[in-house]
C-alpha cells in the first residue's frame, strides 16, 4: 500500500513537473495587430535568458529580414512586451517578432545586432529560432 501510494505521489509530481517546464518552453506570443502607434506588442515571451524581443521585416518565405524594432527581454516570463518600430510598416506587411539573446555584444543592455551578425544574435531551442510572425492590420 505505502510503494503504491508513493508511486502514486511520484507520478503526480513529476507530472507537475513537467507541466511546469512546458509552461515556461521558450516562446512568443503575439496575434496580428493595428501599428498606427509605432509600436507592436506580444502578449507574452517567455525567454531562456536575458536578451531582446526583436521586430525583423519577414514574408512569405519566412526569413527574417531587417530589424525594424526590438525591446529589452528579462530571462523567463514577460508579459506585454512593447517594442518601438524605427521605421513605417504598412497594413499586409508581415513581421517576425523573434528572441534574441544579451550574449556577444561589447555592452550590456545595448542592443548590438544587425542582420547575420552574432552579438546578440537570436536564440535557437533544438535548433529553432523562438519566434513568431505576425501580419500588419
Amino acid at each position: 500500500m505505502k510503494t503504491l501510494m508513493l508511486s502514486t505521489a511520484f507520478c503526480a509530481t513529476a507530472s507537475l513537473a513537467m507541466a511546469a517546464a512546458h509552461a515556461m518552453a521558450p516562446g512568443v506570443e503575439a496575434s496580428d495587430q493595428a501599428v498606427e502607434n509605432g509600436m507592436v506588442t506580444a502578449a507574452k515571451v517567455i525567454a531562456p535568458e536575458t536578451g531582446w524581443l526583436v521586430v525583423h521585416r519577414t514574408d512569405a518565405e519566412m526569413a527574417p529580414g531587417p530589424v525594424v524594432g526590438h525591446a529589452a527581454l528579462e530571462e523567463g516570463e514577460n508579459m506585454e512586451v512593447s517594442a518601438e518600430l524605427t521605421e513605417e510598416v504598412a497594413a499586409g506587411d508581415m513581421l517576425m517578432l523573434m528572441v534574441h539573446s544579451e550574449a556577444g555584444g561589447t555592452e550590456e543592455g545595448v542592443f548590438e545586432y544587425t542582420l547575420g551578425a552574432t552579438e546578440d544574435g537570436p536564440i535557437r531551442v533544438d535548433g529553432e529560432l523562438v519566434m513568431t510572425t505576425i501580419t500588419v492590420q
